[in-house]
C-alpha cells in the first residue's frame, strides 16, 4: 500500500512532532508500505524521506518546478515527480497514495488533508483519511469539525469516518480496518 503523508515543511516547536514522523514511517516501512509525499528535503517533510530511505522503504515524491528551483527538493528519493502547479502536486500524489495521512503542519498541510477528505465524503475516492495526532496538535480542528456536524454542516457518519490515532504505531490497523461511509451525493 502507498501511504500519502502531508505534513509540515517546518519542524515545529516540539521535539515530539519529529519523533512522531520517525516512528510513523518507521511502522508504516515495517508494515511493508511505500511512502508518497511532497518531495521535499525540509522540515518534517525531509525528516519523513529520510527515515523511510534508511528503512529501505520506497519513497516518491511530487514537488512543483518553483520548489525544486527554491532547492526544497530531496535529490536521493526512489522517484521524484516534477510538476508545474501544486493542483498537479496534490492530484498526483492523491492518484499515487492508497490511504492518505496527516501529521503536524501547516497551511499546506491543512489544505491537502481538507482536499483529499472532501474528495472522500463527496466519493471522489474511497480511500482511508488519517490524522495522527500529536500532542492534540489537532484537537482545535477536530473540536471545529464537531462544532460543524452540531451546526448541520457535516454529518455525523462522516465525522467518525475520519481516521485520528495519538499513537503511530495504531495507524496500520486503523487504516486496514477502515470502511468508507456511504458518500454524502450517493
Amino acid at each position: 500500500m502507498r501511504i500519502a503523508l502531508y505534513l509540515g515543511s517546518a519542524t515545529g516547536t516540539s521535539p515530539a512532532y519529529r519523533e512522531a514522523t520517525v516512528r510513523t514511517v518507521e511502522v508504516l516501512a515495517a508494515s511493508g508500505h511505500e511512502l508518497v509525499y511532497g518531495g521535499g528535503s525540509v522540515g518534517l517533510m525531509g525528516v519523513a524521506a529520510d527515515t523511510a530511505l534508511a528503512a529501505g522503504m520506497p519513497v516518491h515524491g511530487v514537488i512543483t518546478r518553483h520548489l525544486m528551483d527554491g532547492e526544497t527538493g530531496h535529490f536521493g528519493l526512489t522517484s521524484l515527480d516534477i510538476v508545474e502547479t501544486m493542483t498537479e502536486r496534490k492530484e498526483r500524489m492523491a492518484s499515487m497514495a492508497d490511504a492518505m495521512v496527516a501529521l503536524p503542519g501547516g497551511i499546506g498541510t491543512l489544505e491537502e488533508f481538507f482536499e483529499v477528505w472532501t474528495a472522500q465524503v463527496i466519493g471522489v475516492h474511497h480511500k482511508p483519511v488519517a490524522l495522527v495526532d500529536v500532542e492534540d496538535y489537532w484537537a482545535p480542528m477536530l473540536d471545529m469539525l464537531d462544532h460543524m456536524v452540531a451546526r448541520g454542516f457535516l454529518s455525523q457518519a462522516h465525522r467518525d469516518n475520519l481516521i485520528r490515532v495519538t499513537d503511530p504505531e495504531d495507524l496500520p490497523a486503523a487504516l486496514d480496518l477502515w470502511a468508507p461511509a456511504a458518500a454524502k451525493w450517493s
